[in-house]
């Protein structure tokens, strides 16, 4: 049995906050290429790790534009005084890698932003069921007020997943509108369920396709993004 659904959200270039779940996929020719490159079934798991890097440092690029904090002054350059804008690095983002694929889309991350936690949390499927369960927490117990936590969860399929990471997010303190998600695919079933249950969310995907399939993979896809990142 094929999944596909007609899509509820908003698919927007636009970063205002809306009530509704908006779903952005960047029109820039590198992301393109980096998900071509991953959607190729040649492609070595070195270059296909490599790959899922690179998206990952744009897709963080694009998602940052409107929530870093900065503070402004003025600094001595070789010439003269220049006014300047830094990265606040006193409140560093929270990135939250769900184990094993996140951590191949998120490697980049601390070359992009100036200060940075990292939150590991370990979620896998049941083959038969599709239910998600969690072996690894390394969530704090709560998070600092206002946090801007990016989750990266490379393939949004059913859903399943990305959803019991934000519940554990909620339960900690955090608002779906300090929250971005992070993805190399997204597939209408997993958006849908965020649409419904976490109003405000913004999530960052390299594309969209249509369709999942009975064993709760992503037609086309690229495939299992932990197993071809890591060799396995």
């Amino acid at each position: 049995m094929l999944v596909g659904l007609p899509l509820p959200f908003r698919i927007s270039p636009s970063l205002s906050l809306v009530s509704s779940s908006v779903v952005f996929v960047p029109p820039h020719p590198l992301i393109k290429h980096w998900v071509s490159v991953l959607r190729n079934e040649e492609t070595p798991s070195p270059i296909f790790k490599s790959a899922m890097a690179e998206l990952g440092r744009l897709l963080m690029y694009e998602a940052s534009r409107d929530c870093l904090p900065t503070i402004s002054g003025e600094i001595q350059s070789p010439m003269g005084v220049a006014s300047v804008e830094f990265i606040d690095p006193r409140q560093p983002v929270a990135i939250v890698p769900i184990l094993r694929a996140g951590l191949a889309l998120v490697e980049h991350a601390s070359s992009i932003f100036p200060a940075t936690s990292t939150y590991h949390l370990g979620i896998c499927r049941n083959e038969e069921t599709l239910q998600p369960h969690i072996y690894l927490n390394k969530l704090p117990v709560k998070f600092p007020e206002g946090s801007r936590v990016f989750v990266v969860d490379p393939m949004l399929a059913t859903g399943g997943t990305i959803v019991a990471a934000l519940d554990l997010l909620k339960e900690r303190g955090v608002d779906s509108k300090q929250i971005k998600v992070i993805a190399a695919v997204a597939a209408p079933p997993a958006l849908q369920k965020l649409n419904e249950k976490f109003p405000g969310l913004h999530v960052y995907a390299g594309t969209l396709d249509p369709i999942v399939n009975d064993k709760g993979f992503i037609i086309p896809g690229l495939g299992d993004a932990g197993d071809r990142s890591f060799g396995t």
